[in-house]
């Protein structure tokens, strides 16, 4: 079965294949693929994985700091956010300093417990993947991106704000 995600505010075929997770799996033997790791997986198989001819993501949760990831975002082509629980904030944070205070350009994807109303939130904060929870219409989620049209405040995505 063919998994999407809404990236770029597009629905997209998503090619990278998760390895961590709940039921971590093991590193395919497949070099080309393209996967996201966890953060355990990075640090005890980080030699392995650095001579992979595939592109490298890796996966942040709750445990784990951005300074624990800092000095290593060269290595990854992604950074996935997992959301536990829609009450936690916390990847909003890390999203906004990966983009505003250590210059990561590359895709970071919000995973795990995401939902439709959090999508425009979610990019104002440096986002620009999202894996929605299983069943949710990505059609419908689309439209959050246009569920405001005034920003209040300056935020990673350097849209225009109500004061100029």
């Amino acid at each position: 079965m063919t998994k999407h995600i809404i990236k770029d505010r597009q629905i997209i075929e998503d090619h990278w294949l998760y390895t961590g997770g709940e039921e971590e799996q093991a590193i395919p033997s497949d070099e080309d693929l393209d996967i996201i790791v966890s953060f355990d997986q990075w640090q005890n198989e980080r030699e392995k994985l650095l001579n992979r001819n595939g592109k490298l993501g890796v996966c942040i949760g709750n445990g784990v700091s951005i300074d624990d990831i800092k000095d290593e975002l060269g290595n990854f082509d992604l950074i996935a956010i997992l959301f536990t629980a829609f009450k936690d904030g916390r990847g909003y944070s890390y999203a906004r300093l990966l983009r505003e205070r250590h210059g990561f350009k590359k895709e970071i994807r919000a995973i795990g417990n995401v939902l439709r109303d959090q999508l425009f939130y979610m990019e104002r904060c440096g986002f620009d993947a999202f894996d929605l929870e299983h069943g949710n219409n990505m059609e419908n989620a689309l439209a959050a991106f246009k569920d405001f049209s005034v920003r209040y405040q300056p935020a990673a995505d350097d849209a225009a704000t109500i004061s100029g």
